[in-house]
């Protein structure tokens, strides 16, 4: 896979970096205790010192990326990953490291944010764009809802898989509305039911002996 998607790779750790370029650049307009992270009602609660929020998120993010990737190169059923899956598990990373620093040196600028309304509706996209995806993946050891009914049994899988794939797009959507209306809870309803339904119907199909 890695070869494969080397390029892809290589503009996503580069995209991963950007932030912290960014700070770099940023440098002397940046408080000494830059915001790091938000309460629910979208009051931050946590604060990081410049060089952490600067150099932490980009380097950790990139580890993961790379960790990501490996672990999934090395998946005895790697053939049975769908290239798109692939391309989305190697974006989400990037796309989630830029939005998260932006946030945080937006904020540490003096810029109100209103992180309540943006982290439910990024949140939202995510899980629509995986649910999206959800059944086209092919039963493996790396990516998708990997619990011993759904690995013992590959009918198990793809039927778990199709009812998740329904479930996250419906709870993604349900997490945007969430953002636009500005009520932050709503947010975990939806999260507690995308785990909670998946789980249960492969346990029912598994008591079934599928």
């Amino acid at each position: 896979m890695i070869k494969k998607n080397l390029k892809t790779l290589i503009i996503t750790s580069i995209i991963i970096l950007l932030p912290m370029v960014a700070g770099l650049v940023l440098w002397n307009r940046l408080p000494e205790q830059v915001p790091f992270h938000w309460n629910a009602a979208g009051e931050i609660d946590g604060w990081a010192s410049k060089p952490v929020a600067v150099f932490v998120p980009s380097a950790a993010m990139l580890a993961l990326q790379w960790l990501c990737l490996l672990v999934t190169s090395t998946d005895p059923k790697k053939q049975n990953h769908p290239e798109k899956v692939k391309v989305l598990v190697l974006w989400l990373i990037p796309i989630i490291t830029v939005f998260i620093s932006a946030l945080m040196y937006v904020s540490a600028l003096g810029v109100s944010v209103r992180v309540e309304t943006l982290m439910p509706i990024l949140l939202g996209l995510v899980f629509v764009a995986i649910g999206n995806y959800m059944p086209k993946c092919k039963q493996n050891y790396t990516i998708g809802i990997k619990i011993p009914w759904t690995l013992a049994s590959e009918e198990n899988w793809n039927r778990t898989h199709r009812l998740a794939g329904w479930v996250w797009v419906g709870g993604g959507v349900v997490m945007l509305l969430s953002g636009f209306l500005g009520i932050f809870w709503l947010t975990f309803v939806p999260a507690i039911i995308m785990v909670a339904v998946p789980l249960i119907y492969s346990y029912i199909l598994h008591q079934k002996g599928i």
